[in-house]
């Protein structure tokens, strides 16, 4: 999860140095920036109907480009961002989507039970045309659509006995409104009464009953109360103007934005006294001024703060955040961490996606479970102060340079989905062949086949089912053979097919693995004491315990030879350490070091090497060879050791099980208390 989260943070510095870049290109090729300021002089009569059409402001009764012109410095400065952003949105000709409601339900589930927006529907009474043709009604969803207003259309003829308790008798269009300033409260439908069915009319109706519910003020005496006025409102937007009502997209954003912020219009065209003004930090017309209990902000002095719908939007979502913006930024912030899986994982495409599914899902799993104790320690009445403390922060953090940026990439990657998509793809295919060449360097094995991994998910998955105790416990486990009831319940329970189940092999890679070396030691003398005293110690040994080792020793030969691999396959270097302690007998259970001393050698096996829980001995029981210098050894949990290829080919076969004590080589065992070599056994 840590790996995903950093190549996601990653990813996120690549797209934030990616937009410095292609500000450098734009300024290198135009020598302009995006907040640089345009000249409306220097534009022509079309340019500016589009910035007013993507403002809100109606044009209709202004015919001249000095009138239009006039209106466009009136509603706010205009920057190159923003009027790349009108000019793109208004060359883009995709059709708005409109709804079709199929009765009551339907239109109180959408439209009555929408606290936090617009809705333009056209009523269609029966037996009667539309109130506006299809050619109108296409340009007015279009044209409202820019402003989070959606629209509908309601046909009596499918709940004819609602209209009728409605008293839609006539086709007409209706508006619905929030009624009330708080969150989530009541809605009220207007129905339109106008006698010209234009659309610059229809739309000055709609923004007149929007902008009706945005507290104005006409004089400095209003204002003065107003600003030292201290409410429920923590954060306030003020907009500084000489216009007769405020633009389309900042009543829009107070419907939006209800219970939240606060949204007041300043009227200064008739002012004659703007001295408080000046004493508020107020003095450009016009000024769109944020008020915080931290202070004062200036909106459009920094980078991407347009005078726009989605602007604005985006920098108060950004300060005064909803709990359910903070959830849809963590859905898409885990999703986005949980498909760095799909180019993590390596080995076949199958598995790819297994693992992607898998992840999504659990990730998508884990994050609803966290968000329900967030939702409920959110109604506590004590963590009041602590949400205040934490819009306080937000409010300090996204007020910054570096925020500002911040939305400014968001606004340029969600106008441009396919430069995002691509970005991300190219980054995953990087992680890919990183983590590729990574795996290659340390050797490591990936199911390339989409056939062979199936295969093996087929042998587990048959395995759970008919072994699952078996195939469960992977290696290692901390439970003793002997503790552990459920095997011997197990082979009581299942009849003998099912006593040899499919087995992953993967626990074989976590064997250990060590390879065998010799050293010098000591002289003669020390040689024939240190012999002198393995055959005291012998004399000493009952001749019980020799034949039963005997026994135990012939037992084992006899399964060796019946299977395949019995030739050695460690190097040619020769060792006499191999003839100085050849085996004679097994290691005993208690832990003992078995094999005979050849005082004619001078090397001896260099124990110091072997891990500590395995036993030591100088010979391989599938084999029958002793060790090399420089053989590759591989110990069972059971500690027995042998030629690393010889128990690889032993367990592959099938036989999961040691070939001298019959231990499952997938179970972890106690470990044996390991004695010193031989002659440090030996009393001086």
């Amino acid at each position: 999860m840590w790996l995903k989260l950093f190549f996601l943070l990653l990813y996120f510095l690549v797209l934030f140095v990616l937009a410095r870049f292609f500000e450098a290109i734009v300024w290198y090729e135009t020598g302009i920036f995006a907040t640089q300021l345009v000249d409306p002089v220097a534009l022509s009569f079309k340019k500016l109907k589009t910035i007013l059409e993507c403002r809100g402001l109606g044009y209709s009764g202004l015919p001249e480009k000095k009138d239009v012109r006039e209106l466009v410095e009136k509603s706010g400065d205009l920057m190159e961002g923003e009027l790349y952003s009108a000019l793109k949105e208004e060359e883009a000709s995709e059709s708005v989507s409109s709804t079709n409601f199929s009765g009551e339900m339907h239109f109180y589930e959408l439209v009555e039970d929408t606290k936090d927006g617009i809705w333009l529907v056209q009523v269609i009474a029966n037996d009667r045309s539309p109130l506006v043709g299809k050619i109108h009604w296409e340009k007015m969803v279009k044209k409202v659509s820019r402003f989070g207003i959606r629209t509908g259309t309601f046909n009596c003829s499918s709940d004819p006995r609602y209209c009728k308790r409605r008293g839609w008798v006539r086709s007409t269009l209706i508006m619905s409104v929030p009624q009330t300033s708080t969150s989530k409260g009541k809605v009220m439908l207007k129905e339109y009464s106008g006698r010209k069915i234009e659309v610059e009319h229809i739309f000055k109706w709609i923004t007149a009953h929007a902008a009706s519910r945005i507290k104005t003020i006409y004089n400095a005496e209003h204002l003065k109360e107003e600003w030292n006025k201290s409410d429920q409102y923590w954060v306030k937007i003020y907009l500084f103007a000489k216009l007769d009502q405020p633009p389309a997209f900042f009543s829009a954003l107070s419907i939006k934005f209800t219970g939240r912020v606060e949204f007041i219009f300043v009227n200064v065209e008739n002012w004659d006294n703007k001295s408080y003004m000046t004493d508020i930090g107020v003095y450009n017309m016009p000024s769109y001024i944020l008020r915080t209990p931290e202070g004062i902000y200036r909106y459009g002095n920094h980078t991407g703060e347009f005078i726009s719908l989605q602007a604005m939007d985006s920098f108060l979502r950004s300060l005064q955040p909803e709990v359910n913006d903070l959830f849809v930024l963590s859905l898409v912030l885990v999703n986005l961490m949980a498909w760095m899986d799909l180019f993590i994982t390596q080995g076949a495409t199958i598995k790819r996606f297994v693992v992607l599914i898998s992840t999504l899902g659990t990730y998508n799993s884990l994050l609803i479970i966290s968000w329900l104790p967030v939702l409920g320690f959110l109604q506590l009445p004590y963590l009041d102060s602590f949400y205040e403390y934490s819009l306080k922060l937000l409010r300090y953090s996204n007020t910054t340079t570096l925020a500002s940026w911040v939305r400014a990439d968001w606004m340029f990657y969600s106008s441009h989905p396919a430069l995002f998509l691509s970005t991300y793809l190219g980054h995953g295919l990087l992680i890919d062949y990183f983590e590729k060449k990574r795996r290659r360097n340390n050797n490591a094995e990936v199911n390339a086949n989409n056939l062979e991994w199936l295969s093996s998910l087929w042998d587990w998955y048959t395995s759970y089912l008919f072994h699952p105790i078996a195939s469960s416990q992977n290696f290692p486990v901390e439970s003793d053979w002997d503790e552990d009831p459920d095997l011997f319940l197990e082979r009581l329970a299942f009849p003998d097919l099912w006593l040899h189940p499919l087995i992953p092999t993967d626990y074989i890679k976590n064997l250990p693995m060590w390879q065998f070396k010799c050293v010098g030691v000591q002289s003669e003398e020390e040689m024939s004491e240190g012999s002198h005293d393995i055959e005291n110690d012998s004399d000493i040994e009952s001749t019980d315990t020799f034949s039963s080792e005997k026994e135990v020793f012939e037992d084992n030969q006899s399964v060796v030879h019946s299977s395949p691999g019995r030739a050695s396959h460690c190097g040619t270097k020769a060792c006499s350490c191999a003839d100085k302690y050849c085996q004679s007998s097994l290691y005993e259970r208690k832990g003992r070091s078995y094999g005979s001393y050849n005082t004619n050698e001078d090397m001896e096996p260099d124990w110091l090497t072997w891990p500590a829980d395995m036993l030591h001995c100088t010979e391989c029981v599938v084999c029958l060879e002793n060790f090399e210098n420089g053989c590759l050894l591989m110990g069972l949990p059971c500690g027995h050791v042998f030629h690393q290829n010889c128990i690889a080919m032993w367990l592959a076969g099938g036989r999961h099980c040691c070939p001298v004590c019959r231990w499952p080589s997938y179970k972890k065992k106690q470990p044996y208390a390991q004695h010193q070599p031989l002659s440090d056994d030996v009393p001086s």
